[in-house]
């Protein structure tokens, strides 16, 4: 399609990131909506702590599963249509859930969502390796990812009113009704960079010199466009140790947000002796830490990209710093005074949103032909983290003591730090060991 001609470039790349930031909201709204029905749902379906454990890990099975078919069909299917079906039916799914009336049919609908929400990500990921230069990438996955914490925090308190005036089942037939009006509006709104009709050629020339991937590959490496899957692809995005070093660190940052997503409204409600609606307000205190986190990690990494820091400094430095930050977790073992309780919690999920740009070491090291397959991994490694750990933490607190689970966490963060310190080794992209 022919853009129109003009001496400034247009900026469409920002109204884009406007819609998946809003898609990354709905996303985890319909990830977390089990947490803030879970002391609700247990009581009424009388579920222990170890088969809530199971529902919260439920999702994750198939999520974590399919995210190496989900950064295949990243690859491969229109972004446009792609992301307006899968959102579809996990809403679908999310409303369904507010019918469940048993261990069995909460077990297969959090599945469920897991498998239609497997390819978000991964999407996520092209579409910012599509629509920004590299040197804006950091932010750009800030920004979207921001949309997790930012979301969750204004949300927790709203879908605390929802349930508290509708029931948990009706939560779920909000949630769910939510998220089919946007993949209609996707459907309607989204589209590559090429076939915008309102981009001008300026603006796809900016990104594209800056190392945007418009065509899915580089205006300099046309001549290896995406093939089909092969096995030896998939050996590929596992063969290399600062991939492996990434993977990693991923379960470690997925195993902080699992339980942020999962138990911690119980944790406040059942083990900390909270009033319900005033757990909803001051769950929404570290999620608005870790928006900050991100926000900060994101814009700080760009900045020292332009001053001319190296990449291991910009792109490293938040992670690991955020890594140590989250062990600080460990801390509310040690105070029964709810401030001190949510302060160490903020600084954990600070600590977060700081490492959650992680991201961007897929976009700036995946080869180039396999960014989405390279992202499926990555986010099937971290997926690991949901099927594991909410059954861990279910096992470690159902003597009725949280101290083990929390020591269990700060544990893991410290294994992201080494992860990202001494595994990922230099910032660069892959070249395949048979280009070499």
């Amino acid at each position: 399609m022919q853009k129109e001609q003009s001496s400034k470039k247009t900026n469409k790349r920002y109204g884009i990131l406007a819609m998946v930031f809003l898609t990354v909201v709905i996303n985890y709204l319909d990830r977390s909506n089990i947490s803030v029905a879970a002391f609700a749902l247990s009581e009424d379906l009388d579920l222990s702590s170890v088969q809530m454990g199971f529902i919260f890990s439920a999702f994750a099975w198939t999520y974590a599963i399919l995210q190496i078919p989900g950064g295949f069909m990243a690859d491969k299917i229109k972004t446009r249509v792609l992301y307006s079906v899968i959102m579809a039916l996990w809403s679908i799914a999310t409303l369904v859930q507010g019918m469940a009336n048993s261990f069995g049919s909460l077990l297969g609908l959090r599945a469920t969502i897991g498998i239609f929400e497997a390819p978000s990500y991964p999407t996520n990921n092209v579409i910012v390796t599509r629509w920004f230069p590299e040197k804006e990438r950091a932010s750009a996955i800030a920004i979207y990812t921001s949309g997790q914490f930012l979301g969750l925090a204004f949300l927790t308190p709203v879908l605390t009113a929802i349930q508290s005036y509708l029931g948990w089942r009706g939560l779920f037939y909000v949630s769910g009704a939510i998220g089919l009006v946007w993949a209609v509006l996707w459907y309607v709104l989204y589209r590559d960079p090429k076939e915008h009709s309102t981009m001008n050629q300026e603006e796809i020339d900016y990104i594209a010199e800056g190392g945007g991937l418009i065509d899915g590959v580089s205006d300099t490496d046309k001549k290896e466009q995406v093939e089909k899957f092969s096995w030896s692809d998939l050996r590929e995005v596992f063969s290399y140790r600062k991939l492996w070093g990434l993977y990693i660190g991923q379960f470690c940052l997925g195993t902080i947000i699992i339980f942020f997503l999962t138990w911690f409204p119980t944790y406040l409600v059942k083990y900390r002796g909270l009033d319900f609606l005033e757990s909803g307000f001051l769950a929404s205190i570290p999620f608005l830490a870790a928006f900050f986190g991100v926000l900060l990690s994101g814009f700080t990494s760009d900045f020292l990209i332009k001053r001319g820091y190296t990449v291991e400094i910009a792109r490293k430095l938040p992670i690991i710093c955020g890594m140590l930050l989250s062990t600080a977790i460990i801390g509310a073992n040690y105070t029964d005074d709810t401030f001190l309780v949510i302060l160490f919690l903020s600084i954990a999920f600070f600590g977060n949103g700081l490492a959650s740009i992680a991201w961007v070491f897929i976009s700036l090291m995946a080869p180039k032909k396999l960014i989405g397959l390279t992202g499926g991994a990555f986010n099937f490694i971290g997926g690991l983290s949901g099927i594991v750990v909410p059954v861990i933490i279910g096992y470690l607190v159902k003597d009725g003591d949280f101290k083990p689970a929390l020591f269990f966490i700060g544990a893991i963060a410290l294994l992201g730090f080494i992860s990202y310190t001494f595994i990922v080794g230099k910032v660069e992209r892959i070249v395949p060991r048979s280009k070499n």
